[in-house]
């Protein structure tokens, strides 16, 4: 793992070994995940070992100065502070930028570290005070990898995609399909790691419970769903004491002030989605239970491999798509999702989860991976289906877009952001 800075202390970068060579995590990363909350606050400590309990982040400062201004914070019985954060990616990062003796930051209250300090670093501010660090690497609820491959996704989902057929159009139609399936299987195989990684900390229906709800919150409020699902784990919404509307509430409540609406439409507001997992778990209340049985249907089926049919609208009629769909939609689900967010749900969630839990080298992984290439794409970045139509990979009648060629174009643009390096032949994390 490297790192280094660049003129503007925000700029600093880690290069940390992931599944498929090395990869980015900038330092303004951390200042997003700090800012969300994405992280186990729960058990947020200093170095000391004091709680640390946030009443409010602070304001993000991008201009000069400490990263969050007028942070509320309670160190263990203390009454509430009000102070600066200051986020690095290590500790020693402090005294490389010089910042005890600039008066900007005389009142930081707590420095904010990705990895654990060596033993013995101490921050050390204005007047010798001793500034308490706490580290996050501990608490996150991601794998390094994944807050980076979705910070990446989040990245494109507004860029214009004018690049898109003019380097990958000069491809012939052969070395073009082989590249998005290599990008597709990369793809591929990071879900299943990091849904290994939950289900490994989670267990299998904490797991499914998580992984739903964060999907229920679309970009802008993964992080306050997660933390709901957190709070209350999946056998708190199987009780039936509390009607789910009222579940609902109470779950809406506990966010309140993490929310953002801004950018989001009415129908994917968290309050409406949340409501819609209670019913979800009202009607189907041992759901991931119901979805591993289902699974154990394609062991042993062998499921066309190597295919018969070419085609997409092949595939699918092989693979009986429209027949699982509906199976998902009404046995696990319990008719609760539906639309673009039903798909998403079921490629990015639950297949992943059902090769995890089957393990990645056997039938049943292997038949969830050929329904994940051929299943309709969900919700998508409108770069994606547009770019895939101007490269003619699909044209939406006959050869309709598939999540495997989506996720492919995806995983190249990703590689373009350079959130990818090159291997580095250093250790990593």
């Amino acid at each position: 793992m490297t790192s280094g800075q660049g003129e503007d202390p925000g700029t600093a970068v880690a290069e940390i070994q992931g599944l498929y060579g090395a990869f980015s995590f900038p330092e303004k990363l951390l200042q997003k995940i700090w800012l969300r909350g994405n992280f186990d606050r729960t058990r947020l400590a200093t170095g000391a070992g004091t709680p640390v309990q946030v009443g409010h982040p602070g304001k993000w400062n991008l201009l000069g100065g400490p990263d969050f201004l007028g942070a509320r914070l309670r160190f263990g019985a203390e009454r509430e502070t009000e102070g600066d954060v200051e986020l690095h990616l290590h500790a020693r990062d402090w005294d490389a930028h010089g910042h005890a003796a600039d008066p900007a930051y005389a009142r930081v209250v707590l420095h904010v570290v990705l990895f654990p300090p060596e033993p013995g670093r101490r921050t050390i501010g204005a007047g010798g005070r001793e500034i308490p660090v706490a580290a996050l690497l501990p608490l996150l609820r991601h794998d390094l990898e994944e807050f980076a491959a979705d910070e990446a996704v989040e990245g494109l989902a507004d860029r214009a995609g004018a690049r898109i057929p003019e380097e990958l159009g000069r491809l012939p139609a052969g070395e073009l399909g082989a590249l998005l399936a290599r990008q597709a299987t990369e793809r591929w195989a990071q879900k299943v790691r990091f849904a290994e990684l939950r289900c490994a900390r989670l267990g299998w229906a904490e797991a499914c419970h998580q992984t739903a709800l964060e999907i229920l919150g679309y970009r802008f409020n993964r992080a306050p769903m997660v933390r709901v699902a957190a709070r209350w784990p999946l056998a708190e919404w199987q009780n039936g004491a509390m009607p789910a509307a009222e579940r609902a509430e109470l779950a809406y409540a506990s966010e309140a002030g993490a929310w953002s609406l801004q950018g989001v439409r009415p129908a994917n507001r968290p309050r409406l989605r949340l409501r819609q997992y209670a019913r979800w778990v009202e009607a189907r209340p041992d759901w991931p239970g119901r979805w591993a049985q289902l699974g154990e249907a394609w062991a042993g089926r062998g499921d066309g491999d190597p295919p018969g049919e070419t085609t997409i609208r092949g595939r699918r009629r092989e693979l009986e798509i429209g027949n699982w769909r509906e199976r998902i939609a009404d046995e696990v689900m319990g008719g609760a999702v539906g639309g673009t967010r039903g798909e998403t749900l079921i490629c990015d969630g639950l297949l992943p989860l059902l090769a995890a839990r089957a393990g990645a080298k056997t039938e049943i992984a292997a038949a969830a991976r050929r329904r994940w290439e051929a299943w309709p794409p969900g919700d998508l970045p409108p770069l994606i289906a547009r770019g895939l139509r101007e490269l003619a990979v699909c044209d939406g009648k006959g050869c309709p877009v598939s999540h495997g060629a989506a996720q492919g174009l995806l995983g190249w643009l990703i590689d373009k952001t350079g959130i990818r390096r090159p291997e580095t032949g250093e250790d990593g994390v």
